[in-house]
C-alpha cells in the first residue's frame, strides 16, 4: 500500500512539473497558465437562449435574484421583495400584501401569494399582454414592461419598498379586485384613494387632476387626465394621517438604487450605504420610504418612523429619505485553527494518515469535486501542525492537480476537453463548470456553493505558494470564478454585479431562475460563508485588498442575516408555532425548518447550515447558548441518531459542550464515516481546539482581518495569522497586541502572556452547594466571588439553562420535579453585565413526592404539567400555564411508534389532550410547546406509565423522568 501511494504521489508530482501546452483550439481563451472555453464540449447542457428583456437592458443579465423569474419566463413567478408580494401575469401586475397574513405551521412560516389575492393592476385598453420583460434594474429594484402594440404599462418595484410605481401609454390603470374594496378615503373626484381589501390597506395615488370610475364595484379605473403615472403603496394602517405621509413620497419615483460598502481595517467596521435616486413626477419631493429588515435596523442609527410591517423575516421598520447606513463588525477569519488544541498528536496523526490513504471515488462534477478540494484544504494545515510533511504535501499536490486540470480547457494536444473545464456563456454572462450538477448549468444554480470550494482551496495553495497564485500562473482563473459569483465592477461586460448576493436582503440566493411560487431560495447558508471566507483568504494571500474587502462585506453581511433568519439567535423574528430551532431553507415567501431539497432527516436539516465546518466557521460559535438550543432541538428530533453526518454534529456540539462532543466523538470515531467534505482529522482538531480555547468573543475586534479572539473560563486567547513577508503587530480593540512572524500564526499571546486573563469579568464563585431540598425546590449557597471590578449579583443555571438571578450568595430554586437530578452552576456578574465562567457544577437530586410518585409531570414558574388515568385504555394529558397561552401543543410517542403532535384543547385554562388505545403498563413519553408573551417555549420530556387507578380520585401512580 505504501509503495502504491508513493507511486501515485510521484505521478502527481510529474504531472505538476509538466510544461504547459501552448496549443489551443479556436474557442480557448487563455488566462495565465490556464484557460476557459467559449465552445461547449459534446453533450453539455446550457441555459435557455431566451432572455425576456427589452432593448433598454444591455450587458450581462443578473441571475439568482429575488426577481429573476421575470427574465426566464414570459411573465414571472411570484416575487417577494417585502413588504409586498407581486406577480407579473398576462393581465397585468398582481399585488398582495402578506404583512397581516403570515401563516405559522409546525415546520414553516409563510407569507406567500395564493390564488385569490388583493388586486391586479392592468391596462384599461389592453386586457392581455404577450409577455412582461425586464426593462431595467438596479441593486434592489427592477422594472417590468408590459406592451401590446402602442399600449404599454411599466411597473417599478423593489426590496423594502411599500411602493409600486407605474407608467402607462395608450390607456389608464385598471384595478381588478375579487370583491368590492372598502374605500375609506377619497371619492371619484379625488386623485387619491385609501382602500382596504382582504384586511390589507393601500394608498392609490393618481396624478393631480385624475378621477376615478367604478367606485362601489370590484373594478376601479383611474382616469389619468392626460398624464402617465400612477402609484400604489401598502399602508401599515387605514388612517388618513398615514395615507398623507405615504402620499408625501408617492410621486417620487425610484429610478436607481445602490448599496455601496466600505471596510475600515483599523476599526474592523463594515459600513454599507443604501441610496436611491428618485425623479419627482409632481412637486419637488425626493427620497422615499424604506422598509428595513431586522439585520438592517438592528445595525443602523437611522431615525425610524412609527410604521412597521410583518414579514416572514420578522418585523420590518421604516425610515425616510434618500439613504440609510448600516454598520457591522467583522469578527475575523483564519486559514486554519491554531495548533493549541488539547488533542493527542499521535491520535491526530492517525486520522491524518487515514485521510492520506483514501482514494477519491466520488462524483466528478463541480460540487462534489469542490467538496473534495475543501476537505483537502482543511487537512493540509492540520498535517503541517502535526509534523506530517508527507501528508501535507500529498494533500496540496492533489489540490493543485485538480485545480490545474479544471483551470485548463484544452488537453495536452490543444483540443477541447470533454470534461473538467469551464465554459463562458456570453448570452447570460456566466462561467459554467462541466460536469455540472444541481442545475448549475441549465438553471445557473448554486455557483457560489460550488465555486466557493475551488476558491477557498486555491487560497490555501496561495498561502504557501504565492507564485502558483500569480496571474502568470493560475490566479486569473481563480479571479474569473470570483467575478462569476461576486463581481464588483458594475461596468464589467462579462459578468453581472454580485450574481449570487442580494445587497438588500443581506444574503445569497441559490436558484438562477427563481421559477417557484414561493420565490427564490437559499438552503446552505454555511456554504455561502465558505465562499466569502475564500475571497477574504485569497485576497489577503495575493495582496488583493479589493477582493479581500469584498469578501469581508459579503461574509459580515451574510453572517448577520444568518443570525437573524436562519438561526434567529435572539428569538425575535420567528413566530411561535414553527417548532424548529433553525431554518433549513429561506424562501422569498416562506421559511422552512423541517426539510431540505432532498430529505427531512433531522441531522441533514440542521447540518446543512453548519457544513463545511472549518476555521472560517467560527461565526457559529458566537452564540453558544443558541448553539445548545439548536443541538438540543436536533437531539430531540433525531433521538440521538445522527446519521449520516455525525462528525458534523459533534463539531457543532463542541460549541456548547466540548466535553460531551469529545466523549461522543471518541466513542464513535472507529466506526464513523465522515461527511463527504469532512475528515476525522478536521473534526478531532476542531473539537479539541474549542475545548482548549473556547468560543469566539464577538465583542473584540482587531486591526488586521485574519484573526480570532477566543474566550473560556475568563481567559482570552488572541490569534492572528500574517500572510505577509514582514513581521506584523496586530492590535485588538481591548488594547491587547501581539507580534506575528511572516507567513505564520503568532506563538504566544502577546505581552500579557499566553493565555491572557480576562480582567474585565468577575472571578468565579466557588463551592456551590445545596443546603436544603424538597420534592420541588432546592436551596443553593456559594462562596462570594473575589473580583477585580465589582460583583453586582449572580446568575444561576440549571442544566445549562439560565434560571434565576441572585443579589446575594444564596437562592431557592423552585418548580422542580420530584426525584430528579439537576446540575446547577453559578456565574458572578458585574455592573457592565460581564459574567464569570461557570463554577464547578453541583448535582442535586430532589426528594421523592410524598405519595410515592406524582401525576406524570411537574410544576415550574410557568406551568403545571401532568398525565391522568381516565380508564384502562385512556389517559388525559394536561397542561396549565401560569399566564394565559395563545396555544399549547403536545408531542407524544408510544412504544415503537412515531411522534404524534396535537394542538391541545383549552378547557377553562387547562389545555387537554386524550391518549386512547392504551394497555396497562404502556409508557407514554411526552412534552409540550407553549406560548408565553409572544415567544415559544418547549418543556422537558416526561413519561407516564399507564396503570390501573389505586385511588378514588382516578389519578394513577406513575413514574416521571426528565430528559
Amino acid at each position: 500500500m505504501k509503495k502504491l501511494l508513493l507511486c501515485l504521489l510521484s505521478a502527481s508530482l510529474v504531472f505538476l512539473a509538466a510544461p504547459v501546452s501552448t496549443k489551443a483550439f479556436s474557442g480557448e481563451v487563455t488566462q495565465g497558465a490556464g484557460s476557459y472555453s467559449t465552445i461547449l464540449p459534446a453533450g453539455a447542457t446550457t441555459p435557455q437562449n431566451e432572455i425576456y428583456k427589452t432593448g433598454n437592458v444591455s450587458g450581462p443579465m443578473p441571475t439568482n435574484d429575488w426577481w429573476s423569474s421575470l427574465a426566464w419566463v414570459p411573465y414571472s413567478e411570484a416575487q417577494y421583495p417585502h413588504p409586498l408580494a407581486l406577480k407579473n401575469q398576462q393581465n397585468g401586475l398582481r399585488i398582495f400584501n402578506p404583512s397581516g397574513k403570515i401563516t405559522v405551521n409546525p415546520g414553516y412560516i409563510a407569507g406567500w401569494m395564493d390564488d385569490v389575492n388583493d388586486f391586479t393592476i392592468g391596462h384599461s385598453v389592453t386586457a392581455s399582454f404577450p409577455d412582461a420583460k425586464v426593462d431595467g434594474f438596479s441593486d434592489w429594484f427592477v422594472k417590468s414592461l408590459f406592451q401590446s402594440g402602442s399600449n404599454k404599462m411599466s411597473a417599478t418595484y423593489g426590496h423594502g419598498s411599500p411602493y409600486v410605481y407605474f407608467e402607462f401609454g395608450g390607456g389608464n390603470p385598471k384595478l381588478s379586485f375579487n370583491k368590492v374594496p372598502e374605500v375609506w378615503f377619497g371619492s371619484s373626484t379625488t386623485p387619491v384613494l385609501g382602500i382596504t381589501v382582504n384586511g390589507s390597506h393601500y394608498g392609490l395615488f393618481g396624478p393631480s387632476g385624475s378621477t376615478w370610475s367604478g367606485l362601489g364595484t370590484s373594478t376601479l379605473t383611474n382616469n389619468l387626465n392626460g398624464k402617465s403615472y400612477f402609484t400604489v403603496a401598502a399602508l401599515p394602517d387605514k388612517t388618513e394621517a398615514t395615507l398623507n405621509k405615504f402620499r408625501q413620497y408617492a410621486y417620487s419615483f425610484v429610478t436607481d438604487s445602490k448599496a455601496q460598502y466600505s471596510y475600515n481595517e483599523t476599526s474592523a467596521e463594515l459600513t454599507t450605504t443604501f441610496t436611491v435616486t428618485t425623479a419627482a413626477k409632481e412637486g419637488t419631493q425626493g427620497g422615499t420610504i424604506f422598509a428595513l429588515y431586522p439585520h438592517q435596523w438592528k445595525n443602523s442609527s437611522q431615525p425610524l418612523l412609527n410604521y412597521t410591517y410583518n414579514s416572514v423575516r420578522g418585523l420590518m421598520k421604516t425610515a425616510e429619505g434618500t439613504s440609510f447606513q448600516t454598520k457591522m463588525k467583522f469578527t475575523g477569519v483564519l486559514p486554519s485553527l491554531p495548533d493549541l488544541g488539547s488533542y493527542d498528536k499521535n491520535t491526530l496523526n492517525s486520522y491524518i494518515n487515514e485521510a492520506k490513504a483514501e482514494t477519491y471515488s466520488g462524483n466528478e462534477d463541480t460540487y462534489w469535486i469542490g467538496k473534495r478540494l475543501g476537505k483537502l484544504a482543511a487537512l493540509a494545515p492540520i498535517a503541517d501542525q502535526a509534523g506530517n510533511t508527507a501528508a501535507a504535501t500529498q494533500f496540496r499536490n492533489e489540490i493543485k492537480s485538480r485545480l490545474q486540470d479544471w483551470f485548463k480547457a484544452s488537453d495536452s494536444s490543444g483540443n477541447l476537453k470533454s470534461s473538467n473545464l469551464f465554459v463562458y456563456n456570453s448570452n447570460w454572462g456566466t462561467l459554467i463548470g462541466y460536469p455540472d450538477s444541481f442545475g448549475s448549468a441549465v438553471e445557473l444554480n448554486d455557483h457560489h456553493f460550488h465555486y466557493g470550494y475551488f476558491i477557498k482551496a486555491a487560497a490555501e495553495i496561495a498561502r504557501v505558494d504565492k507564485s502558483w497564485a500569480s496571474n502568470a500562473q493560475w490566479g486569473k482563473m481563480v479571479n474569473l470564478l470570483i467575478r462569476d459569483i461576486a463581481n464588483t465592477d458594475r461596468s464589467d461586460s462579462q459578468f453581472p454585479y454580485l450574481r449570487n448576493f442580494d445587497p438588500y436582503a443581506g444574503h445569497t440566493w441559490a436558484s438562477g431562475h427563481a421559477k417557484f411560487g414561493d420565490g427564490n431560495n437559499n438552503e446552505s447558508s454555511s456554504e455561502a460563508m465558505n465562499a466569502w471566507a475564500g475571497l477574504i483568504l485569497w485576497g489577503e494571500a495575493t495582496g488583493d485588498t479589493r477582493t479581500r474587502d469584498l469578501g469581508i462585506y459579503l461574509y459580515t453581511t451574510e453572517m448577520n442575516a444568518i443570525n437573524e433568519y436562519w438561526f434567529d439567535v435572539k428569538g425575535t423574528n420567528t413566530p411561535t408555532g414553527m417548532q424548529s430551532a433553525t431554518a433549513s431553507m429561506i424562501w422569498g415567501g416562506k421559511t422552512v425548518g423541517n426539510a431540505t431539497w432532498w430529505t427531512d432527516n433531522a441531522t441533514e436539516v440542521h447540518g446543512i447550515n453548519w457544513l463545511p465546518i472549518t476555521a472560517a466557521s467560527l461565526y457559529l460559535t458566537q452564540y453558544p447558548e443558541y448553539a445548545a438550543k439548536n443541538y438540543n432541538d436536533l437531539l430531540q428530533k433525531s433521538g440521538g441518531n445522527f446519521n449520516p453526518w455525525e462528525d458534523i454534529v459533534y463539531m457543532y456540539r463542541a460549541i456548547s459542550d466540548p466535553s460531551d462532543a469529545k466523549g461522543r466523538f471518541s466513542t464513535r470515531a472507529a466506526s464513523m464515516t465522515p461527511e463527504a467534505g469532512n475528515s476525522k482529522a478536521n473534526a478531532y482538531h476542531w473539537i479539541y481546539n474549542l475545548d482548549a480555547l473556547g468560543n469566539i468573543d464577538r465583542s473584540i475586534t482587531a486591526n488586521s482581518p485574519i484573526y480570532a479572539v477566543f474566550h473560556k473560563n475568563g481567559v482570552k486567547t488572541y490569534v492572528a495569522y500574517n500572510f505577509t513577508n514582514q513581521v506584523k503587530t496586530v492590535t485588538f480593540s481591548d488594547g491587547h497586541s501581539i507580534t506575528v512572524q511572516p507567513n505564520s500564526f503568532n506563538t504566544g499571546n502577546g505581552s500579557g502572556g499566553n493565555p491572557q486573563p480576562d480582567t474585565k469579568a468577575p472571578s468565579i464563585p466557588a463551592n456551590v452547594r445545596a443546603t436544603a431540598k424538597t420534592a420541588s425546590a432546592v436551596t443553593l449557597e456559594w462562596d462570594a466571588a473575589t473580583d477585580n471590578v465589582g460583583v453586582t449579583g449572580y446568575t444561576v443555571y440549571k442544566d445549562g439553562i439560565q434560571t434565576a438571578e441572585a443579589s446575594g450568595t444564596s437562592i431557592s430554586v423552585t418548580g422542580l420535579n420530584a426525584a430528579t437530578t439537576y446540575s446547577f452552576t453559578v456565574k458572578a456578574r458585574d455592573a457592565a453585565g460581564n459574567l464569570s465562567a461557570a463554577s464547578n457544577a453541583v448535582a442535586v437530586t430532589t426528594e421523592a413526592s410524598s405519595d410515592g410518585g406524582n401525576d406524570g409531570g411537574g410544576e415550574t414558574k410557568d406551568y403545571t404539567a401532568q398525565a391522568r388515568f381516565v380508564s384502562d385504555s385512556e389517559a388525559l394529558l394536561q397542561f396549565t400555564p401560569k399566564t394565559a397561552s395563545a396555544y399549547v401543543d403536545v408531542h407524544y410517542t408510544l412504544p415503537g411508534g412515531q411522534q404524534l403532535n396535537y394542538r391541545m384543547t383549552n378547557n377553562g385554562g387547562v389545555w387537554e389532550q386524550r391518549v386512547t388505545g392504551l394497555a396497562i403498563g404502556t409508557v407514554v413519553s411526552y412534552w409540550f410547546t407553549y406560548e408565553k408573551a409572544g415567544l415559544q417555549y418547549d418543556t422537558p420530556s416526561f413519561s407516564y406509565t399507564h396503570q390501573a387507578s389505586s385511588t378514588t380520585t382516578g389519578v394513577s401512580r406513575i413514574s416521571t423522568t426528565r430528559r
